[in-house]
């Protein structure tokens, strides 16, 4: 199980989920803590912001980020719930979570993937270049991009309302 929330909203969905596992999407010099009595060794951050083309002074995602969360993923033992997080839980969180589905699910199409994101979170904007990237690594062929083009922009929010993604596999 994945669940996805803005910043604000972390420590009351790790609480009610249990989750020991976090990842942290944000810029850096974001100011945030880890909720009280989580073992930092279950927590990922990747500094980057929320942009999906080259820009003065900011920090587009990157390959090493997401080869640093294909690792997190890959040695998550999924015996409880993930949470992936960013400021507000509308781009880089879904990002994120449509990413891990479709890394821990192969088989898993693509388009049913982005309309279940779409169906849980209308105002998810996955940020199209973590998805490029993962696409290209994972081998996709375009298809998690064309996907996630084929949604299009969420509904305006400035903050987006915590979902949980069910994983079929494993």
């Amino acid at each position: 199980m994945i669940h996805v929330c803005s910043l604000a909203r972390l420590d009351e969905t790790v609480e009610r989920t249990g989750a020991r596992h976090i990842v942290s999407l944000l810029n850096a010099g974001t100011p945030m803590r880890l909720p009280a009595g989580f073992d930092s060794a279950g927590h990922l951050f990747l500094a980057m912001n929320d942009i999906i083309a080259p820009t003065p002074g900011m920090t587009p995602p990157g390959v090493h980020h997401v080869e640093t969360y294909l690792e997190y993923i890959a040695d998550w033992n999924r015996t409880g719930p993930l949470v992936v997080h960013c400021f507000a839980g509308i781009s880089r969180s879904t990002a994120a979570a449509y990413i891990a589905a479709a890394t821990l699910e192969p088989n898993r199409d693509e388009e049913e993937l982005a309309q279940t994101l779409r169906k849980l979170a209308p105002s998810a904007t996955p940020n199209l270049r973590l998805v490029t990237i993962a696409d290209d690594i994972l081998g996709r062929g375009g298809r998690m991009v064309r996907a996630i083009e084929a949604i299009g922009r969420g509904e305006d929010a400035f903050e987006g309302t915590p979902f949980e993604l069910v994983l079929k596999a494993g």
